[in-house]
């Protein structure tokens, strides 16, 4: 363990328990003096002293680690790059700075950030009563919930193997088992409905009824998944809500969002049982394509169920995953690699998922850097979203209609098939890249789009650089 400064939380707890410098010094045997500097940030809290800290007042050493302010550092550099901030010349040592020593006091103004971006107004009681609540965005809440528990759930995980074991479910029939369990434990029956009749709908369960219709415009894996989508809510709500209760949401919405999203959790447990799957991930080296037919799923169900391969004791390569539209709006974002990614509008041009869309179907594989020195290692491939598929009908459309990323930090690049017969640490196949333009410190960047934050805008009438907004020497 490396030591590191956490004056902010040291203050903050000690605060919290209601104890002056003198008695906190004591519970941790150093001096009152000594304590003032850790405070401060004027020295780092050593190996002892965290282990002290976790003895005395029961804190998880995780939470006084780096990644959590690394994190919040990041978005609030984000949000200080809106051009709203412009003339208060906020820099990113001054972002540090808040954050090292005053974490509260950043994330109550990234949340300010957040709710003017929404357009937050308070309701009154008669606007609230009447659902008119306040205009934001609770897909960001959800998001937040799932990076926040690595998007690993263990109740769930031992929820989909209770269906399994319970039904004698078996992974080439898995479609009829789930239809079987559907009709014998829970009384409904599936339809494989026209797109005709179900315009605008992939999945609709009628519950006077007790049918299930599914689109026919849906492929199977897809189909499959509204399945078990499906029995997750018929059949294991408790334990969709005992996962929700850990969010505490702000909004409604909020919570409503994250039981689908915890619904869909399940469904992937189901398709992709986790010993199973993580068995054949390392076996293959994590190759996509292989597990797509071996399990019979999608490319981008088999990119998710990767990201939540996090059980103690038998985990996999720590993932990120990105899914973008080719507009370059993010659609789907988690982050496991340590790689941040853009809470507000598009990522960096230069991420390979965006290349991607170049090579309909084709796989893009990408080794890039951040400004901060860390090194990934990132495959990418456009997908067609079921959604167009089921709404398309015999019109045609254009292919690649989504994009998914997935990515790993450098040293677990081997582990991954794509990486063969590349040398990794050959600096002319490195892609620099940035988060996004506004808070990527890059000056020799032709794809840049906007400012930098961290760099005073001068515009020479007489010469051009790589783009518009690039500094020259």
């Amino acid at each position: 363990m490396r030591a590191v400064k956490i004056g902010g939380k040291l203050r903050r707890l000690r605060q919290d328990r209601r104890l002056n410098q003198a008695q906190m010094a004591a519970e941790l045997g150093i001096s009152p003096s000594y304590l003032n500097l850790l405070e401060s940030n004027q020295r780092p809290v050593t190996v002892n002293v965290l282990l002290r800290l976790a003895e005395r007042f029961q804190v998880e050493l995780g939470s006084l680690g780096g990644e959590d302010d690394a994190r919040l550092t990041a978005e609030l550099m984000e949000a200080m790059s809106d051009p709203l901030f412009d003339r208060a010349e906020v820099k990113g040592s001054d972002v540090k700075e808040v954050v090292s020593t005053l974490p509260a006091i950043g994330r109550a103004l990234l949340a300010a950030y957040q709710a003017c971006r929404g357009g937050y107004r308070p309701p009154s009681a008669e606007a609230f009563e009447a659902g008119e609540g306040p205009v934001m965005l609770p897909s960001e809440e959800v998001t937040a919930f799932l990076q926040e528990r690595l998007n690993y759930f263990p109740g769930l995980e031992e929820a989909a193997s209770n269906l399994w074991q319970e039904h004698h479910l078996g992974l080439h029939t898995l479609n009829q088992d789930l239809v079987r369990v559907l009709a014998e434990r829970f009384a409904v029956d599936v339809e494989i409905a026209p797109a005709a009749s179900m315009p605008g709908l992939l999945r609709n369960f009628n519950v006077m009824t007790r049918r299930l219709s599914i689109s026919e415009m849906l492929p199977a894996p897809s189909r499959t998944f509204q399945l078990a989508h499906q029995i997750a809510f018929l059949g294991y709500r408790r334990e969709i809500e005992a996962a929700v209760s850990r969010g505490k949401f702000t909004f409604p919405e909020s919570d409503a969002l994250a039981r689908s999203a915890m619904a869909n959790y399940f469904a992937a447990a189901v398709m992709l049982p986790y010993e199973r799957f993580i068995a054949a991930a390392k076996q293959t080296r994590y190759d996509i394509t292989v597990l797509q037919h071996r399990f019979g799923v999608s490319f981008e169900q088999v990119c998710h169920r990767l990201t939540t391969l996090r059980r103690p004791g038998a985990e996999g390569v720590p993932f990120h995953l990105i899914r973008v539209d080719i507009a370059g709006n993010i659609s789907k974002r988690f982050s496991a690699s340590g790689i941040h990614i853009a809470r507000f509008g598009a990522a960096c041009p230069r991420w390979n998922v965006y290349d991607a869309f170049t090579t309909p179907g084709m796989l893009r594989v990408q080794v890039s850097r951040m400004p901060d020195g860390g090194s990934y290692f990132c495959i990418a491939r456009t997908i067609e979203a079921p959604a167009r598929a089921a709404s398309r009908g015999g019109l045609p459309s254009r292919m690649g209609q989504l994009a998914v990323g997935l990515g790993c930090a450098l040293p677990f690049a081997r582990e991954l098939v794509y990486a063969d017969g590349l040398s990794l640490d050959d600096p002319q196949i490195v892609t620099p890249i940035g988060v996004t333009c506004r808070t990527c410190p890059r000056t020799d960047c032709s794809d840049r789009a906007l400012p930098s934050l961290s760099q005073k805008l001068e515009i020479d009438e007489n010469r051009r650089g790589l783009s518009t907004y690039a500094v020259t020497d």
